[in-house]
């Protein structure tokens, strides 16, 4: 018989997936599954006649509150919230394991998620995501399954002009980056350029602690200009790093030893069509320590 202990082990990547993509913070999403993991050495196994759904509701329920209390945090957010970012290429406790439901985990849905209520999240996730049943969102929510296809279907309508419209295979996502980030460390600012996508827009969360734009920069040569400056005034000290961020291959980019972004990229396969840039030092500490490590 699998143990308690080996049950949650084995659980554990879908109650990570889960709480990240509830909370856009892997921080706060560990913090969940610690809370279900106590209370799942609290429980009494006799009362529990299938595991996985015990847990998958638990951290839900967990999840939901936690982003309740943290609404109004959000509300009161310097400039504009985007999620933690997350390397995606190593081994855990690296979120690798996030992807278990190989599904996206992309910014710019993530991004999306943020205009759903909490409890409509949950519900959406679960379903379209991790593909579980109806009678285990009733359970999440508390709710009769009727309603629950209900809130599914709502946030389905609500989400549908706003998800991320391109389906591109890695490879193309891959070598477009990958010809960017080539452009962008020659300074070769007309081939930055001729990747951008006219309507290209670039959004910039630096949480009130550093400078970024209030609102959204819309048009891509805006876009490769402001992308290009930073070449001019950091020639010394810039280097770009390309690796795989929240399933696709983003840049990091470091003035000297410090990282001053994480960035991913939104294309279509030919053009770049949004750049989500994350400056806030708060959100971009794990990713630090974690190449810094890498390096020694």
């Amino acid at each position: 018989m699998e143990g308690a202990t080996d049950i949650f082990t084995r659980l554990r990547p879908r109650l990570l997936g889960v709480a990240y993509r509830m909370l856009g913070s892997l921080a706060e999403a560990e913090d969940v599954v610690q809370d279900v993991w106590l209370g799942w050495n609290e429980a009494d196994p006799a009362t529990i006649s299938d595991p996985e759904a015990w847990l998958v509701v638990a951290a839900t329920r967990r999840s939901i509150d936690r982003l309740r209390r943290a609404s109004a945090d959000r509300e009161q957010y310097v400039g504009i919230w985007l999620p933690e970012p997350v390397l995606t290429e190593e081994s855990p406790p690296t979120p690798e394991e996030l992807q278990e439901a190989s599904s996206d985990l992309s910014i710019a849905f993530l991004t999306v998620l943020e205009r759903l209520a909490p409890e409509a999240r949950a519900a959406f996730l679960l379903r379209e995501v991790f593909d579980a049943d109806y009678d285990d969102i009733a359970a999440a929510l508390d709710k009769s399954e009727a309603a629950c296809r209900q809130i599914v279907h709502r946030a389905k309508s609500q989400l549908r002009e706003e998800r991320p419209r391109y389906v591109v295979s890695a490879q193309a996502h891959q070598q477009l980056m990958r010809r960017f980030t080539e452009a962008w460390s020659n300074a070769d600012f007309k081939a930055m350029k001729t990747m951008m996508a006219e309507s290209a827009t670039l959004v910039g969360d630096g949480g009130g602690i550093v400078t970024t734009f209030p609102k959204p920069l819309v048009g891509g040569d805006r876009i490769a200009q402001l992308l290009f400056a930073c070449t001019l005034r950091h020639k010394d000290d810039l280097r770009l790093e390309l690796t795989t961020i929240n399933g696709h291959l983003g840049v990091l980019r470091w003035f000297g030893d410090e990282l001053e972004s994480a960035q991913f990229y939104d294309t279509d396969g030919e053009h770049i069509q949004g750049v989500y840039v994350q400056r806030n030092p708060n959100k971009l500490r794990r990713i630090a320590e974690h190449q810094r490590l890498a390096l020694n």
